[in-house]
């Protein structure tokens, strides 16, 4: 089977998630960050629901049409939804109705389980916090902290008044606390945001791509800067776009070029040290 080519955004998605491994409060944040990659046509949720510390999922279960899986946990202090889901992911692969999966976890036992997705020809897209290790992260197409995605919704619900945002385990004991009542600095014009060896990964980057003039298509670069870096996120840094991103950091230059559509302009890059 040979990989996918179709564009992101018309992707037939199958969403699996790790109850056990994930905020219970971040679904409606996540289902729309996938929303991005395409439509979940599955979206299905694994833990033991016996359980009293997964039954706080119920109303976001509910409020996102996710279908919850039991699986009872056989042994004290193992993770019992992981088999379930990985029996489920290759039924669903041989099925062949999907040309995508994403695997919403920060748990690297499925590291495997990405990469034999992959090999079948599947995009596979991450979503998980930033504790996740990076064996799993390495093992997808795409990796998205979950981190960022509650960050900006904060950031587009922000007020004056000082509230927080909470990102809480499925247990409901563990919480991240997003504070909303400091502002977003803007992104400094000279790039210092960006750290070194993500100038360095965009450098080599132009570099691999580059036609005779230096330039190169910017999103050709995107796709390249992920395939060597899953979990490269221009949000990470406080950007909203990638070409935003790279406008900020002096070493770069843009350029539009017309294409032969009137309304349509595509962004090239330049790397002036090159």
């Amino acid at each position: 089977m040979t990989t996918n080519p179709l564009k992101l955004g018309n992707l037939r998605l199958a969403v699996l998630i790790d109850a056990e491994n994930v905020p219970r409060n971040c679904m409606k944040r996540v289902m729309e960050e996938i929303a991005i990659y395409g439509t979940p046509t599955i979206k299905r949720i694994y833990g033991d629901w016996t359980s009293p510390v997964v039954s706080g999922w119920k109303s976001s279960l509910l409020e996102n049409a996710i279908t919850p899986i039991q699986q009872y946990s056989y042994t004290s202090g193992k993770n019992s939804s992981d088999s379930a889901m990985i029996i489920d992911a290759m039924d669903i692969l041989y099925a062949g109705k999907t040309d995508g999966f994403v695997l919403v976890s920060s748990d690297s036992d499925f590291t495997r389980l990405a990469i034999r997705l992959r090999e079948a020809g599947q995009r596979v897209i991450g979503i998980g916090e930033r504790k996740t290790p990076s064996a799993f992260i390495a093992a997808c197409d795409k990796f998205t902290y979950i981190e960022v995605i509650f960050e900006r919704f904060a950031e587009a619900q922000s007020d004056d008044h000082g509230h927080g945002l909470e990102i809480e385990t499925h247990s409901g004991q563990q919480l991240q606390h997003l504070h909303r009542n400091k502002p977003q600095s803007a992104p400094k014009q000279n790039g210092e945001k960006v750290p070194k060896s993500v100038i360095k990964l965009i450098a080599d980057s132009i570099a691999d791509l580059a036609d005779d003039s230096n330039s190169v298509f910017m999103g050709e670069l995107g796709n390249l800067i992920l395939k060597k870096q899953p979990d490269f996120d221009h949000r990470n840094y406080g950007f909203k776009s990638l070409s935003a991103m790279i406008k900020s950091i002096e070493r770069f230059e843009t350029d539009f070029r017309q294409t032969t559509d009137p309304n349509i302009k595509h962004v090239f890059v330049r790397d002036k040290e090159s």
